[in-house]
């Protein structure tokens, strides 16, 4: 197809004002040779405007399965509004967003990657999510922050297993997300099979905006369902997709049905006017539905797509560079602004700052750089905040825009905008800032006035600051050793230790009190060996790590209750006390929150104990349930009830925890312990010859079948599997189908070992089996 010369010559045009006025940083960045593998940060000096137009800022991120091509859509992005002047890709391993030696030599995304880019008169604030499940509290951390999303399929493919997780966790934070279906140039690549998947395993509306112009080696281009345009790519005269050809569709056109095209648009208009009435009003005044002005299905779109009652799909084949300028367009046109977004927390600050720290990284130079969504309010360079979470007030040394693995001084940022601050020494993920302490309770005064909560209440759940929630940091699944070349190094480790913990909140480290042993907890091999690799190569300490070992959780199968006493002689002073203690199972709370009193019309309970006792004997049942009776692992599922309690004048708090964590684990033994094992959601894709030799291998490892759906080429198998029978699983699987079959896994639940599994473990773990 012949590229029309005038829509080439204006879109220069159209092109020249944004990129002339594109502000120092990005004019400099342009002349540096960006092709090097490894880049280097450059400083310089950005003033921001007075006040900028938040309905002009999209936050969004790019989220999908492993391999469906979320960095190469970002990669495409970066060159197509002029950050960069090569295009990336990641089998070259010269990709901006996977800047980390690690991420570039596995092919993969490892950490999350903020960037801003400048698309016609838009701020674009876009963050590249990993995508295997090991590193799934990335994805999560940053959909806290975001007002919008991009949700990558492969087409050949469709909705697959990691596709639902971090659907799952966009539905949590209710997200506007809309899709875009990569690699439409793939030999069984469908527009059709992905509606279906998205309708039958997310359950939503699918919304198709855009339809192919051929099918897989044959994708050439897209036709836009609401102006009724195409969008022509022809690599032979533009190799990096950068200029294409854009015409109004005719019944005489050959490239398309027209009159397909046609009953698309009404599909999708009929689909519309079921969610907006201005919409069906308009069908009824046309004539011809085809005359429906295309600035009124837009609208519709985008209020449909903001309220998440329908999703809007586009297509396209990033790798191809085709169909991504539609796609940023799609980003602006209907996912929402800032004052799109609904953050009712927000609203109690006013115009005083609100900001969430989501992320810490530490940087050799700049030491621990901490991320940043302003959701009220502005921060400026040098200025004091108050974080509330920690109760201390600190001082920001500088205020950075953040590109990737680059870093640019700015003197403020306003709200609405993603931003990254250095000098902060006690802030963690997930911490709020704001002015000042005043500024604090000023805002929990109204939340609180709001919400009708009265001191009592708000004292009695820990609810007197208005704090902004954090997001869940899944519990470790596997676990372990990590020592020191010697003993000289120890400091050393526990440094890095301590800014890996912090940058990666899934991380957890523990010294074992009885053997000394630092262990390392994590959510996968693979994460586990990361860690390993960065220790390694970052920190330059030679570590050596112990095998991986399965973190398995304990709980009771009886509920029983007890009455402790104790009584001491410390320093002169006779210190005593007694309480009565009861275990419960109780599937609702996994996690131990707090000990619950019995409710006694009598002998009111909470009025005769002091708030302070009541935090040891919590304090005392919390250290007790982290190390069970079996094998010292944590107790979960169940519940604990104070039935009395009494304490003598000068009994301390570490008396009464004392107590309570003697009671606890007296009454653990008394209630039949049993180990839980995680149970792991296996998605296995393979073809069908190979079929029966996978499922006879997951047999033996005391795997549940739940489903095998069969596609066009392949069979996929649902399972649940117990992880400790999945230890280096990805071998095993590469020999019984000769490499050519994949799978992905997420934690799902806990289950209840049966005793003679059980045995097996406890004689693994301590070398003798019980009796």
């Amino acid at each position: 197809m012949k590229i029309c010369g005038l829509s080439t010559i204006l879109r220069c045009f159209h092109q020249m004002p944004r990129l002339y006025c594109q502000n120092k940083i990005q004019m400099r960045h342009l002349a540096n040779n960006i092709s090097s593998t490894k880049r280097k940060g450059v400083h310089t000096s950005r003033e921001p405007a007075e006040k900028e137009d938040m309905s002009l800022i999209r936050n969004i991120g790019i989220l999908a399965h492993i391999d469906a091509g979320k960095t190469t859509t970002t990669e495409r992005m970066l060159y197509y509004t002029g950050f960069s002047t090569h295009l990336g890709e990641v089998h070259h391993g010269d990709t901006v967003m996977d800047y980390m030696e690690q991420e570039r030599a596995r092919g993969i995304t490892i950490s999350s990657a903020a960037i801003t880019l400048h698309w016609n008169k838009y701020k674009i604030n876009l963050i590249d999510t990993p995508g295997h499940v090991d590193f799934t509290v990335e994805v999560e951390r940053c959909l806290r922050v975001l007002d919008g999303a991009v949700v990558v399929l492969d087409s050949s493919a469709g909705v697959e297993a990691q596709t639902k997780t971090v659907w799952r966790q966009a539905d949590k934070y209710s997200i506007p997300r809309i899709i875009y279906l990569n690699k439409m140039d793939k030999p069984g690549a469908s527009v059709e099979k992905c509606l279906t998947s998205l309708k039958e395993k997310l359950n939503v509306e699918p919304l198709l905006l855009h339809l192919p112009i051929g099918k897989e080696a044959n994708f050439a281009g897209i036709v836009d369902l609401i102006t009724l345009k195409k969008f022509v790519w022809n690599l032979e005269k533009s190799p990096d997709g950068r200029s294409f050809s854009t015409e109004n569709l005719t019944a005489a056109d050959t490239l398309v049905d027209y009159h397909e095209i046609l009953q698309a648009r009404t599909n999708l208009i009929g689909q519309l006017s079921e969610y907006d009435g201005e919409l069906g009003e308009m069908i009824l005044t046309y004539q011809k539905i085809e005359d429906i002005p295309a600035n009124a299905i837009s609208k519709a779109v985008r209020k449909v797509a903001i309220d998440q009652k329908c999703v809007p799909v586009f297509c396209g084949s990033s790798l191809k560079n085709k169909g991504v300028q539609p796609l940023m367009d799609a980003v602006t046109h209907y996912l929402p602004s800032p004052l799109d977004s609904t953050y009712s927390f927000a609203d109690f600050y006013g115009s005083d700052l609100c900001a969430l720290a989501f992320k810490i990284i530490h940087d050799k130079q700049r030491g621990a750089l901490t991320f940043l969504r302003l959701y009220s309010g502005s921060l400026k360079s040098g200025e004091s905040s108050y974080n509330i979470n920690r109760d201390c007030t600190e001082k920001t040394s500088r205020l950075l825009q953040v590109y990737a693995n680059e870093y640019h001084d700015t003197t403020s940022v306003t709200a609405g905008n993603i931003a990254c601050v250095s000098g902060l020494k006690e802030i963690i993920t997930g911490d709020t800032l704001t002015n000042s302490k005043s500024t604090a309770l000023s805002a929990a005064t109204k939340y609180h006035t709001k919400m009708n909560i009265t001191d009592v209440e708000a004292d009695k759940n820990n609810n007197n600051l208005a704090i902004l929630a954090g997001f869940e940091v899944p519990s470790p699944v596997f676990f372990c050793s990590i020592e020191p070349p010697s003993l000289a190094a120890q400091k050393h480790l526990d440094n890095a230790l301590s800014c890996l913990q912090r940058e990666d909140p899934s991380l957890t480290v523990e010294v074992n009190e009885e053997t000394g042993q630092t262990i390392l907890m994590g959510m996968g091999e693979l994460h586990l060996d990361i860690i390993k690799q960065r220790i390694q190569e970052e920190y330059r300490i030679a570590v050596d790590i112990g095998p991986p070992q399965v973190a398995y959780r304990e709980t009771i199968t009886c509920n029983t209750e007890l009455e402790e006493s104790l009584e001491k002689i410390i320093g002169g002073k006779e210190q005593n006390v007694t309480m009565m203690l009861s275990i419960k199972q109780d599937t609702s709370t996994p996690k131990f929150k707090h000990v619950t009193l019995e409710l006694s019309h009598e002998k009111p309970l909470h009025r005769h104990i002091k708030r302070d006792q009541l935090a040891a004997v919590n304090n005392g049942v919390k250290s007790a349930l982290m190390c069970g009776t079996l094998l010292n692992f944590p107790v979960i599922d169940v519940c604990v009830e104070l039935h009395s309690f009494t304490a003598g004048y000068n009994t301390s708090s570490a008396m009464i925890s004392a107590c309570a964590s003697q009671c606890i684990h007296k009454l653990l033994k008394q209630s039949d312990p049993v180990l839980l094992e995680p149970m792991m959601a296996l998605t296995i894709t393979t073809d069908e010859d190979r079929l029966h030799g996978v499922l006879g291998d997951l047999s033996k490892r005391r795997s549940h079948i739940r489903n095998v759906e069969a596609t066009d080429n392949d069979k996929i198998i649902d399972a649940l599997t117990p992880l400790a029978e999945l230890m280096g699983y990805s071998t095993t699987l590469r020999t019984i189908t000769s490499g050519t079959a994949t799978f992905s896994m997420e934690f799902s639940h806990y289950e209840k070992m049966t005793l003679h599994d059980q045995n097996l473990v406890v004689k693994k773990v301590t070398g003798f089996m019980p009796l």
